[in-house]
């Protein structure tokens, strides 16, 4: 399975490094070799996140999340993206923007960086939301019981999590907003466009989190209603949570309006995190296509880890894998806000990552121990089969 998971990931390494080396010689090699790690690092709580939601699509879409969806995220967000900010900031047409990347790599990072207190007050708020909806959340596996019982109980008012975000928005844009950083020594006073761009990605949150809210819980009622007209034999062909006779489990797979909109959720959950890797990247490189080249890989392996954990189930066998991820995306978010109008090193944001997942899977077997449960049983398929809903 490994390889079949991966399998592309390891293709794209090859040819990436092999071309870098070509067009760029050993530096270009070391270059992208270089960004692939940075992306990974940074991203590897993107990918647990990314599990808890595609595993519950269908095959299809998780299929179009691996085809589709690695091309918006290396061409697209890693590529395409960055040109475009710089375009709408600098009133330059695509054509001219692309000259001014390739051949004016200064004037292009400096108008990329420019553009960075829009995009982490976008980002950042978007993130910020994810972290607040599910720390007040009620759920029966709580990692720090202390923190989030009380939480979960203040989570009953619907609208908590929206007042936090704008409340840290109208903080963020009067203080690292109205002294926001745009280049290295830089400062100029944004507090507009944080205020904008803030409220951009609360409202982005707010609809596509809403809608696949929506349509999924439709699907839900859909099928209790299934259950309740349909007699024992026709409930038997209804695809839902059930043994298949040889002790794996066929996990339902959201399919349809609700997958679409997870689907696009994915996407602007990529966004967040992956402007983050290109601005860090800038530390390393100004070329656009090292940049793409090397970052594009990275997202390579942060989409295949996605599928792997879920095929693995990673996220059912260590209970409090999706809390630390969470964690990190608080964490990640707060950074985002700060980074504004303080420069925050790279390494310390991937760190904190790679910390709060640790300690969570570390928690995870921890418990496993503790209540005897052996990874991969319960009745579990390795490799669930996935079908759609009806």
């Amino acid at each position: 399975m490994l390889l079949r998971t991966f399998g592309w990931s390891f293709a794209v390494t090859v040819i990436g490094l092999v071309a870098a080396f070509i067009f760029w010689g050993w530096e270009g090699f070391a270059v992208v070799a270089i960004l692939s790690i940075l992306e990974i690092s940074l991203s590897f709580d993107n990918a647990v996140v990314n599990a808890s939601v595609l595993k519950k699509m269908n095959a299809f879409w998780q299929k179009i999340f691996l085809t589709i969806g690695i091309l918006i995220a290396v061409f697209g967000m890693r590529l395409v993206f960055p040109l475009l900010i710089v375009g709408i900031t600098a009133k330059m047409g695509p054509i001219e923007t692309v000259d001014l990347a390739i051949n004016n790599k200064d004037e292009y990072e400096r108008l990329v960086t420019a553009a960075h207190p829009a995009i982490a007050a976008f980002g950042g708020i978007f993130l910020l939301m994810i972290f607040l909806d599910f720390i007040f959340e009620e759920r029966e596996h709580t990692w720090l019981s202390w923190l989030e019982k009380p939480l979960a109980r203040l989570g009953k008012l619907d609208v908590l999590s929206v007042l936090i975000a704008i409340g840290a928005l109208l903080v963020t844009a009067t203080t690292a907003g109205a002294d926001a950083l745009v280049g290295d020594h830089e400062t100029v006073d944004k507090t507009a466009t944080v205020l904008i761009s803030g409220l951009l990605g609360l409202i982005t949150y707010l609809i596509v989190g809403g809608l696949s809210d929506y349509f999924e819980n439709k699907l839900e009622d859909e099928d209790d209603e299934d259950d309740d007209d349909d007699d024992e034999e026709e409930k038997a062909a209804v695809p839902t949570a059930q043994s298949n006779g040889s002790g794996n489990v066929r996990l339902v797979g959201l399919a349809g309006k609700a997958a679409f909109f997870l689907f696009l959720y994915l996407e602007v959950l990529d966004a967040s995190f992956s402007f983050d890797g290109v601005i860090g990247a800038f530390a390393i490189t100004n070329d656009i296509f090292e940049m793409a080249l090397g970052l594009g890989i990275g997202a390579m392996y942060v989409r295949s880890l996605t599928v792997y954990l879920v095929r693995k189930g990673t996220l059912d066998d260590y209970v409090y894998l999706e809390h630390g991820a969470h964690y990190a995306i608080g964490a990640l978010a707060a950074i985002l806000l700060v980074t504004i109008g303080t420069h925050i090193n790279e390494v310390i944001t991937g760190l904190i990552g790679v910390i709060l997942i640790g300690a969570a899977f570390a928690s995870s077997v921890v418990r496993n121990k503790r209540v005897g449960h052996e990874p991969g049983s319960g009745g579990q398929n390795s490799e669930p089969e996935v079908e759609a809903r009806v």
